[in-house]
């Protein structure tokens, strides 16, 4: 079922980050960042958010690794072959995997079980549609045992339209990541540095890491995220415990981690360790409970991420800071800008 967020804006494609910031002669944390808190607004730059923490707060990283997850194919259909572009999203627990398959920057609906789609050293069969209802993501037989190492040979990372060239796979690392499984980057914690990450830890902020790996973006059609494979370590959860029991914050880098630690939070707040899959959707219906701001990339118009963003801070927070962003020309996407939202 689709849930349309309440935060409304059109998004001018100029504002679309077309190549990373060091591209653009930037630092990685030299991105600008936006700092949403009640009704205020400020604009500043990310290697300065240390001045918007507190000794005590604590920062949940998602340490999931970006993976080539495009490979080019050729599709064999009953009518011929297709060029195709085969984006791998999720590994299933049987040893399958999701996959779109995808042509000219947009997703190709025409598949059906049993076709075949030739890649470098291997072939890919389609199993059967992902999603009753609808041919975007198939289950699919992979073309290696070992995907992951692949990939890693044969794969590039996934672009969408907006980004016109191909770039190198670690400019779309995080300083986190050390555990390959995201089809897509955990964008938000892009930006850090390790200098920034160890001028935050001398002032007294904490850092606890907690792992999601991102399946496909739903770009096209806006449909609630996809259950995805997580895991909140034991030590990240006394850790989130000890911090609100002591009157720190709990803030979370990405819509992922924010995912990952809510589907470990009791009713009552507390965290417990867990592991495995999540299908959890927050919005107006099941609201944040543990989390008290993030840190966040710039979202597309009408993308379910919007909900969650709203579901930390409420819809009027979230629609300020998107205006405000706007005005300033903040970039948009994994090459963009960021915000920190507090509650």
């Amino acid at each position: 079922m689709k849930v349309h967020p309440h935060t409304r804006f059109t998004l001018p494609d100029e504002l679309n980050a077309v190549e990373p910031p060091e591209a653009r002669g930037l630092a990685r944390d030299q991105v600008k960042l936006l700092v949403a808190e009640g009704s205020t607004v400020q604009h500043t730059r990310f290697d300065r958010i240390g001045e918007h923490l507190r000794p005590g707060d604590l920062l949940l990283v998602n340490t999931s690794g970006t993976l080539a997850a495009a490979v080019d194919g050729s599709w064999i259909t009953g009518s011929g072959v297709a060029p195709v572009v085969v984006h791998f999203s999720t590994a299933l627990d049987d040893g399958t995997w999701v996959i779109e398959l995808r042509s000219g920057g947009s997703p190709m609906l025409g598949g059906a079980t049993g076709d075949r789609v030739e890649l470098p050293d291997g072939v890919l069969t389609l199993l059967a549609p992902y999603q009753e209802g609808s041919t975007r993501l198939w289950r699919a037989e992979p073309p290696a045992a070992d995907v992951v190492e692949y990939l890693r040979k044969y794969g590039r990372a996934i672009t969408y339209k907006y980004v016109d060239r191909q770039w190198p796979l670690a400019l779309y690392q995080t300083v986190f990541a050390n555990q390959p499984g995201s089809a897509e980057m955990p964008s938000a914690g892009r930006p850090f540095s390790f200098e920034l990450v160890s001028q935050l830890a001398a002032a007294g902020v904490l850092i606890a890491p907690i792992l999601l790996h991102c399946g496909v973006s739903s770009l096209e059609s806006h449909e609630p995220p996809l259950p995805e494979r997580y895991a909140v370590p034991e030590h990240t959860a006394r850790l989130v415990n000890w911090v609100k029991a002591n009157g720190g914050r709990v803030i979370a880098v990405g819509t992922t981690a924010v995912r990952a630690i809510e589907t470990s939070a009791l009713p009552s707040g507390a965290v417990l360790a867990s592991s495995g899959w999540t299908d959890l959707v927050l919005g107006p219906d099941r609201p944040a409970a543990v989390v008290d701001g993030l840190i966040t990339g710039m979202h597309a118009p009408e993308a379910s991420h919007l909900l969650l963003l709203e579901s930390v801070v409420g819809g009027a927070v979230v629609q300020q800071a998107y205006d405000a962003a706007l005005r300033q020309h903040y970039l948009w996407h994994e090459f963009g800008d960021v915000c920190l939202m507090l509650r």
